[in-house]
């Protein structure tokens, strides 16, 4: 039974998801309606369920609002065959903006995607053998895995696992295949759908998103501890034996709301493989249970951990899944960085780290990036693996067919040697914000580039030009790029202004914090400028500028 806090009353999608548990609402009948191009209030809702934000173009808002819509693609482990990336890249053409977008938990979103196509896109994507279901909403989001295949052959055990989870944690609704797959409404009349109620999520599924992911250390290439559940892989000889589980991560915080704030989950305990599943179902049951369904500011699982402590939480797991975790097994995290450039893998195969920046794949007239991932495509059978980096790896190459490879990037102005980019524009990323999310208060994806030419510029006279800073921006606090385990994170707060957050470390295994309140766009420079000075003057040897800001930065302003 799901226990929700009394003293106030539920929030409103708490109300319009018990009302109509299969999340069906009028989205069908919206959709054949020629006479609109927007949704109603209540639908919007329940089409995050499906994968779908309905947007407005926020530059367009001067002579009125165009909806458009963002969908986003459920993808376990972000691996995509040749043939799904043919269709991703033919939608978002057909029915997009001509770009894909690599999110921070290896998926693709396509923008400015108007009503009349959705129908379509939704069901290409089904037909190709993904899905858009349960990628976003109050349900467990796009389960992440480890992209990198150079190290461990356990690695394909660990996707395989990442694939298990995402099924059975999967919500039941037949609303979602009658609405896209079928085109019809589904009848809320008939008994079985007026009855219904998910075996797992219940008639209100979760107060807010859960995300999930997998990790190998000492690789942490999907920040692992910022995730609700995360299951780092203990492997023995090249075999997965377990998995050491952490819960309660979460980044998403509210400006001026000192409730909320991002953190990193804490590791209860070690598990064998074989328990997978109810350590799965129980640390998601346990948000659906607890979590505060009357304040969905504060309705993520890290609140209640934060609460109620590990101690709890792990009775909690060991209860509802039947077991007794034991302790944790040693490991360590040493780097959170996508590889660039030729690889081999374990198996004698070869693959290719693709830098692409803030996630965007489009063609320029430089760099046609987009034409070439899809001519590759077109004539080989490899894997495609987005990164929780915003990149892409080619995997699963074999030997013979690296060279025409390399040529075609090459032929379309890709670079294929490991620095595809300066050491700041490779470890940088961003939301995409403005114009297309309506949660954005400054700008990320279409700023950040630029700043990090001058942050370059910056390092360059204080002597530490070349040197690797991870910085990330987002337009919101919401934290979707993962700003605050970043060495340097921009946070928006409003136009050309963002908050300032300093001190994460490499291996994400450290939360930055608030450094300055707002820096305005032509303030950076005269901000950033005395802190890298500083840094390349009294840095210890091979010290990060992450790790000396923890260490003298942010230790001086304790003090003071």
């Amino acid at each position: 039974m799901n226990a929700a806090p009394s003293e106030t009353k539920l929030t409103h999608n708490e109300v319009i998801k018990t009302a109509i548990p299969t999340l069906a609402g009028n989205i069908s009948a919206t959709l054949d309606n020629t006479e609109t191009d927007q949704f109603e209030a209540d639908d919007q809702q329940f089409l995050k369920f499906h994968g779908i934000y309905q947007q407005d173009d926020r530059d367009l808002r001067k002579t009125g609002k165009k909806y458009i819509m963002m969908i986003r693609g459920r993808i376990p482990g972000g691996v995509m065959t040749s043939k799904q990336w043919q269709v991703f890249d033919d939608l978002a053409d057909d029915s997009g903006n001509g770009t894909l977008r690599v999110t921070t938990r290896q998926s693709i979103q396509f923008h400015g995607v108007v009503k009349g196509r959705l129908r379509q896109l939704v069901k290409r994507i089904n037909d190709s053998l993904l899905s858009t279901l349960a990628a976003c909403g109050d349900v467990n989001r796009n389960v992440l895995a480890p992209p990198t295949p150079a190290y461990t052959k356990a690695r394909e055990e660990v996707f395989a696992d990442c694939n298990t989870v995402a099924l059975a944690l999967a919500p039941q609704t037949k609303a979602y295949h009658s609405i896209w797959i079928d085109g019809a409404q589904l009848n809320l009349d008939d008994e079985e759908n007026k009855g219904f109620v998910d075996p797992l999520y219940g008639k209100t599924y979760l107060p807010r998103k859960f995300k999930t992911a997998f990790v190998i250390p000492p690789l942490n290439d999907v920040d692992i501890l910022t995730n609700d559940l995360g299951f780092i892989a203990v492997v023995e000889n090249d075999k997965l034996i377990g998995y050491n589980l952490a819960v309660g991560g979460g980044l998403g915080r509210s400006h001026g709301n000192q409730q909320t704030f991002p953190r990193l989950a804490d590791v209860l305990g070690f598990f064998p493989r074989e328990n997978l599943i109810e350590v799965a179902k129980a640390v998601l049951t346990i948000h659906r249970d607890f979590g505060d369904r009357t304040d969905r500011k504060r309705a993520r699982l890290k609140y209640v951990i934060e609460e109620k402590g590990a101690d709890w939480a792990r009775e909690e797991v060991n209860r509802r899944a039947g077991i007794e975790l034991q302790p944790a097994k040693p490991f360590t995290f040493e780097q959170q960085k996508d590889l660039y450039g030729w690889h081999q893998q374990v198996d004698g195969n070869q693959f290719f780290g693709l830098f692409i920046e803030t996630g965007r794949i489009k063609d320029t007239e430089a760099v046609r990036m987009k034409k070439a991932l899809r001519t590759i495509a077109d004539r080989f059978d490899i894997e495609f693996r987005l990164t929780a980096n915003q990149n892409v790896v080619l995997a699963n190459i074999k030997p013979a067919d690296k060279d025409a490879i390399n040529g075609i990037l090459e032929q379309h102005g890709i670079r294929t040697d490991h620095e595809q980019a300066t050491p700041l524009h490779a470890a940088m990323m961003a939301c995409p914000s403005l114009p297309t999310c309506g949660l954005g208060l400054a700008e990320s994806e279409r700023y950040l580039p630029g700043l990090i030419d001058r942050i370059e510029k910056l390092c360059d006279e204080a002597g530490i030009g070349g040197e690797e800073i991870i910085i990330r921006m987002t337009g919101c606090p919401n934290g979707c790029a993962r700003p605050y385990m970043a060495e340097i994170g921009f946070v928006g707060k409003g136009p050309g202004r963002y908050q300032l957050w300093l001190g994460s470390n490499v291996a994400g295994t450290r939360l930055n914090r608030l450094w300055k309140e707002m820096v305005k766009d032509a303030e950076m420079e005269d901000e950033l400028r005395p802190l890298l000075t500083r840094y390349a003057k009294e840095r210890n040897g091979g010290e990060r500028f992450g790790d000396w800001c923890d260490r003298v930065l942010l230790q001086e302003a304790a003090t003071n």
